[in-house]
This record gives structure tokens, sequence and C-alpha cells, in this order.
């Protein structure tokens, strides 16, 4: 058996842009957009699964999903951090954030660690490879982090190395505990799907 997941980042936001930790907000109009005019690229899915946070919600409808709501790909809970900017919270909190960015074991926001959310979205990805078949799942940015991060293996420290642009896909196939990567599909340039 040979399961796939397709995680697809949501569409631009102003906090996306802002580098802002999750608030809330909805995509902006372009995102919506260019999720719309991506809707016909995706390929069938034996189950679609959003984060529950309203950018990945808003994402999932605009590509024509009817995504089942999924805790275990949530966003990282950034504790007190939500809503404010990395600047912001650099400015306010420098050892704070220098503790959070060097020390994946750490939360001084009184959230969730790095670690701690990759250990989380592994856990979700392993159950996850019991379905035989494709999921596609809209889920934050760091959620795909923390996926690539469990499934090569790799050190949580790889996690501030890995950029997820808004809405490209990310996928992982794989059987028996092994992982293959296939990195970055941008969601609006249409490609043959052979399994499709």
């Amino acid at each position: 058996m040979t399961s796939r997941v397709i995680f697809i980042s949501p569409a631009s936001s102003r906090a996306l842009r802002q580098a802002r930790f999750d608030d809330g907000d909805s995509i902006d109009d372009a995102g919506a957009a260019r999720a719309r005019a991506a809707a016909g690229s995706l390929p069938r899915a034996v189950r679609v699964v959003a984060s529950p946070s309203v950018r990945c919600r808003e994402t999932a409808a605009a590509l024509g999903l009817r995504a089942e709501e999924a805790p275990g790909p949530a966003a990282l809970d950034a504790g007190r951090w939500r809503g404010r900017t990395l600047d912001e919270v650099g400015a306010a909190e420098p050892e704070a954030v220098g503790r959070w960015l060097a020390d994946t074991g750490s939360a001084p926001h009184g959230g969730e660690s790095v670690q701690d959310v990759c250990a989380r979205v592994g856990a979700w990805l392993d159950a996850a490879a019991d379905t035989d078949g494709r999921t596609l799942a809209v889920v934050e940015p760091e959620v795909v982090r923390a996926a690539v991060v469990h499934a090569l293996g790799l050190p949580t420290e790889a996690f501030w190395r890995l950029d997820v642009p808004p809405l490209t896909a990310t996928e992982l196939s794989g059987r028996a505990g092994r992982w293959n990567l296939r990195l970055g599909r941008v969601l609006d340039e249409r490609e043959p799907d052979p399994d499709n």
C-alpha cells in the first residue's frame, strides 16, 4: 500500500506577508483569486483535511475542496506571541526569541516548541500512512516543515532551514515507514498527474 500526502500551504494573507504569528486573519483577495484559479490543478484524493486556522479553511474553500478540520496538522501554538510579528516580539523579548530560534525544545511564548509541533505532526503523518491513496492537507507552512523534518528523519534544527511559499504543494509518498519527498510545486502550474 502506498500512501501519498500532499501538503498545500495557504494562500497569501496580511499575516503571512508580515511574518506575523497567526492571528486568525483571512486570506487576501489576490491569494483567494490564485487559489480559485488553481482549483483544477489538484489531483483527486480519498481524504481532504485542513488545519483549523481561518486562512487554511478559506484556502481549502477557494480551491474548491470540502475539507475536514483536523487538529493533528494544526499550526504551531505561539502562545502569547499570537498576532505579533517576529520583529515586534524580538524588540520586546530579544532573549526569548533568541532562545526559541536556537533551541527547538524551547517555548518561551508559553505555547508549543518546535520539537513539540514536529512530534505532533509526525504522529499525524504516521497515522496518515495507514490511508491507502492520496490525502490532501491544507496546512500552515510550519506544519509542512514539521512533516518534512519527520519524514526525512532530519534534526529538528532543520525546521528553520525550510521555506514554504504560499499556495505550493509538497508531496510525501511512501510505504512501510519510508517516505519520499517531492517539493514545492506551485499550484497554478497545471501539470498532468499520472495517477489521475
